[in-house]
């Protein structure tokens, strides 16, 4: 299991407002897709909902709950372990939203992690804490 996280966040970790991006950073878009080009990216279902549609030449792993409607054309998760199990060595991307993350920070070996230097005071969803010296 190979699991990186990638975001862009702000000086207190904002990550984004109103089911959207708080920044739009050209050069940061472009890092993210060559970066997840012929990978996997999993996210949770509204971070889904945010993107313009299926993330091209990548595998879209989705995680929701069972009572949430189906998605087609991605694969779905209804637990965290299950997606672990069936996860090989290749690196796979988290790519969103807050309670993914979190849900999935103790098994990140790597953060991508696009720091920009403002903050967002009516941002409504954050990156986890995390220890950077680790």
């Amino acid at each position: 299991m190979n699991i990186s996280m990638i975001a862009c966040v702000g000086k207190n970790l904002e990550l984004g407002k109103n089911n959207d991006l708080i920044w739009h950073l050209p050069n940061d878009l472009k890092f993210f897709k060559k970066t997840t080009v012929g990978k996997t990216v999993i996210m949770g279902r509204r971070t889904f909902e945010s993107l313009p549609g299926i993330l091209p030449k990548r595998r879209n792993i989705v995680l929701m709950l069972p009572t949430e409607e189906a998605i087609d054309g991605v694969d779905i998760y209804y637990d965290i372990p299950s997606l672990l199990k069936d996860l090989g060595e290749e690196e796979v991307f988290i790519i969103g939203g807050a309670s993914i993350y979190k849900q999935f920070l103790p098994y990140a070996k790597r953060l991508y992690l696009t720091e920009v230097d403002e903050s967002c005071s009516d941002a409504s969803v954050y990156f986890p804490t995390f220890d950077k010296e680790l």
